[in-house]
């Protein structure tokens, strides 16, 4: 996804990016020079004056207290709370051919999470095991939800998602309960729709 949206908000020039706070829906624990790193990815596809716009994960030697961390993080960012949740303005989210979205995976225990902004991962079924993760009430509370999805290789579990409402695919379950949530696919993830 970085690799994709990143040249997009370069190019976004009227945007007061000084106002704007940007940070991973998930983030895996690995120094942000890794290029397993989200937020490492941002960063080194856009302008050094993006870096002040970023929420920086860390310490990714404690992936409990990185959650903490990061749920603290995005509370001293002030967002509107509603029961107790964030209302972000827009979520960007990917999906994996199995169905998941951020590191929220089918049949994983986080789904369930309903107390947590952010939650963390040990044992991720996808590579790199150690995770953090925004929690589904917390997408669910979201202005605006918007899944980016390219390739003909997520076609079937696009239809299983949008078409069949599979609800053990996690990309189901992320239903904004007041926003709107879009979906933007190439030709090839839309193929079987």
């Amino acid at each position: 996804m970085p690799k994709m949206v990143a040249p997009l908000l370069a190019n976004m020039h009227t945007v007061k990016w000084g106002q704007v706070r940007l940070f991973a829906a998930d983030e895996r624990m690995e120094p942000l020079t890794d290029p397993e790193s989200n937020t490492g990815a941002y960063l080194a596809l856009l302008p050094a004056s993006f870096k002040q716009s970023f929420l920086e994960v860390g310490p990714i030697n404690d992936t409990a207290k990185c959650a903490i961390n990061y749920a603290e993080l995005l509370r001293n960012c002030e967002p509107t709370i509603k029961d107790g949740w964030p209302i972000l303005d827009l979520l960007l989210l990917g999906i994996g051919p199995d169905g998941h979205t951020c590191s929220l995976f089918p049949g994983h225990p986080l789904l369930k999470s309903d107390t947590d902004w952010v939650a963390a991962i040990n044992d991720s079924p996808k590579p790199p095991p150690r995770r953090i993760t925004l929690t589904l009430p917390v997408l669910n509370h979201a202005r605006h939800v918007a899944f980016i999805c390219t390739g003909e290789g997520k076609a079937d579990t696009v239809k299983a998602i949008i078409n069949d409402r599979d609800t053990r695919l996690p990309a189901t379950l992320v239903q904004p309960t007041s926003g709107t949530l879009h979906w933007f696919l190439d030709k090839g993830a839309a193929s079987k729709l």
